[in-house]
């Protein structure tokens, strides 16, 4: 198979290239390195079957491809921030490009949604029915209502018969080829700890998140891509769910440190908890669940920020 992916030096882009390329397909990545990074790139780069396009998703392309995986987008608080704006193009724009690329191509389309679309759970745990809690003008709205207006764009594609596009929202995600300053509490609390600094903790540590190691939400993707029919959304997370007391507590316990906390005020609409429910992941994806639980998969991570200290930043 022919495969683009958007995003592609990305930290999804990266996992999921190098796995299509270990299973023989073609890849095509596409990313104008805005929060990817070259050295991602570099690692698809190794392989025969990959080939790379520096672009913009803003603007449109015409790519042949039997499948699309649109991931292009920042996804960390301090990286779709920086420009609200652009983020906002990014997330609607290079939506609309990627389903017009697949529509020209008749090629099936991945689109990589968020569990942010729920916004501050008023519901939790969060399955897909669940509509969400979004402030639309605050800091983090960018995002959130830049994923929620891309899912607008797939689902009216599916309703006009236009292209088969099927969104998978991702809920917290880790793993190797990450950035170090993606600003992502897993990244924070492993670096930190690495280098003997206290833990930034942000309001009292009580708000939870679950934890999804990288090569199981990969699978999940897949899975998702191979069914015969467009299943609707479908949340992929894994739903053990840890304050961010206990993840410091793990952090500490993987990387055999004892740093100290260091609490800060709660960003504006953080939210409180986040679980997804994955029961429909479970019954459609032939009983997919995460396999990689938190200590296994943070000491996965902490090997590869070790072996790899420069890879890993911008």
């Amino acid at each position: 198979m022919r495969y683009l992916v958007t995003g592609s030096a990305g930290f999804i882009g990266t996992n999921l290239g190098l796995r299509l390329l270990r299973e023989g397909h073609t890849v095509i990545g596409l990313d104008n390195y805005h929060s990817g990074t070259a050295a991602n790139t570099a690692k698809l780069a190794a392989f025969a079957g990959f080939s790379f396009v520096e672009h913009d998703v803003t603007k449109p392309y015409d790519i042949p491809c039997d499948v699309l995986c649109n991931l292009a987008c920042p996804a960390s608080p301090p990286h779709y921030q920086k420009d609200p704006i652009y983020t906002l193009r990014i997330s609607v724009l290079g939506t609309l490009h990627a389903l017009e690329n697949a529509e020209r191509h008749q090629a099936r389309l991945l689109h990589a949604s968020t569990s942010e679309i729920y916004g501050d759970p008023l519901v939790h745990p969060q399955d897909e029915s669940y509509l969400g809690n979004v402030n639309s003008i605050g800091p983090r709205a960018c995002y959130d209502e830049g994923k929620r207006a891309a899912e607008t764009l797939c689902a009216d594609f599916v309703r006009l018969g236009r292209a088969d596009a099927r969104l998978v929202r991702i809920f917290n995600t880790y793993g190797p080829h990450m950035r170090g300053d993606d600003g992502r509490v897993v990244t924070n609390f492993l670096l930190q700890a690495l280098a003997g600094k206290a833990l930034t903790v942000y309001g009292d540590g009580q708000q939870t998140r679950s934890f999804c190691y990288i090569d199981d939400l990969v699978e999940g993707m897949l899975r998702v891509l191979a069914l015969a029919q467009n299943p609707g959304p479908i949340n992929l997370g894994n739903p053990n769910e840890f304050t961010m007391l206990e993840l410091a507590t793990a952090v500490n316990r993987v990387v055999g440190a004892s740093s100290p906390l260091r609490f800060e005020p709660l960003p504006t609409d953080d939210p409180k908890q986040r679980k997804p429910d994955i029961a429909k992941a479970r019954r459609l994806l032939a009983d997919w669940q995460p396999q990689v639980q938190l200590t296994e998969g943070l000491a996965k991570t902490l090997a590869y920020l070790k072996a790899e200290p420069i890879a890993h930043q911008a």
